[in-house]
């Protein structure tokens, strides 16, 4: 992941996953790529070529609002992808958020451990998982009993993952665009380049999916699951945003009422009793002392 040119290669993978026909270009012969090319970009965005190959390059990294707005018309980005970029334009200079992130409101983990039919997770924008209650830890418990509290990790590195998630590619997909959506400026994150790093390294897969640079934020989303324990279960989750840490977010599991998916969550739940409660500290640090 080259920080130092995380807008130029957003630029280039939208470009060269967007066809001519999808922003109304007309154009005949043969293409060398199958996006668009610079000059097509350059001029539907009101730029000039030079301009935009600066852009892609790194070589200008201080776009206007307006340039950037135009460039998101052009390449048809959905607004989560438009706020995106104007993220990444604005993070070019190498601001960092900060904050810790890490410790969780001592109130909210007791509000989440009265869910007794509810798995619920907190998470931080790398997707590492900082605490849970019960029965999410019970539905985790394949990943965080091997000590993993990273959800992308887990995903790209455990082999147990592809038996976990029976739909893996579009977990997979799904998490990485999160994970782009979510870090879009922790430019220069130490956490962040050390786990992409690690997972370009060791997997191929990551590597493909990655260089897609697809974003799109935890909402709302049905996912299926091959628990150990209680077999398959499809599960829907909302995601919340924490206003007292905003570097965290509230995931929310649900089953459907009277399906089998419910049944299993009710068993599982049985599981979950033996579960301890857990302290305001990050869920990392609990499994290494525990």
């Amino acid at each position: 992941m080259d920080h130092d040119n995380s807008l130029g290669e957003f630029l280039r993978a939208r470009r060269e996953t967007t066809s001519p026909d999808q922003v109304g270009l007309v154009w005949s012969g043969r293409r060398r790529t199958p996006g668009l090319r610079r000059e097509e970009v350059a001029q539907s965005s009101g730029v000039s070529t030079d301009y935009y190959a600066r852009l892609e390059q790194g070589r200008e990294r201080h776009p206007s609002a307006q340039v950037v707005h135009a460039l998101a018309r052009t390449l048809g980005l959905n607004p989560e992808e438009t706020a995106h970029l104007h993220q990444l334009a604005r993070t070019a200079r190498g601001r960092v958020r900060r904050g810790d992130g890490l410790s969780v409101s001592p109130s909210l983990l007791r509000l989440m451990d009265g869910w007794l039919h509810t798995p619920a997770l907190i998470l931080d924008r790398r997707l590492d998982v900082l605490a849970g209650n019960r029965l999410g830890r019970a539905l985790f418990a394949g990943m965080l009993e091997q000590g993993e509290t990273n959800l992308v990790r887990f995903t790209f590195l455990n082999p147990d993952a592809r038996d976990f998630y029976p739909d893996w590619e579009g977990v997979a997909r799904s998490g990485l665009a999160a994970l782009r959506a979510g870090s879009g400026d922790l430019v220069n994150d130490r956490r962040l380049t050390e786990l992409v790093g690690e997972l370009s390294l060791r997997s191929p897969e990551f590597r493909r999916l990655w260089s897609r640079h697809d974003v799109r934020g935890k909402a709302h989303e049905a996912k299926s699951f091959n628990h150990r324990q209680v077999g398959e279960l499809t599960l829907t989750y909302d995601s919340f945003t924490v206003d007292s840490a905003t570097d965290q977010q509230l995931i929310v599991y649900q089953a459907e009422p009277g399906s089998t998916s419910q049944q299993a969550l009710a068993l599982l739940g049985t599981v979950a009793a033996d579960l301890p409660a857990l302290p305001p500290v990050p869920l990392g640090d609990y499994l290494q002392e525990h």
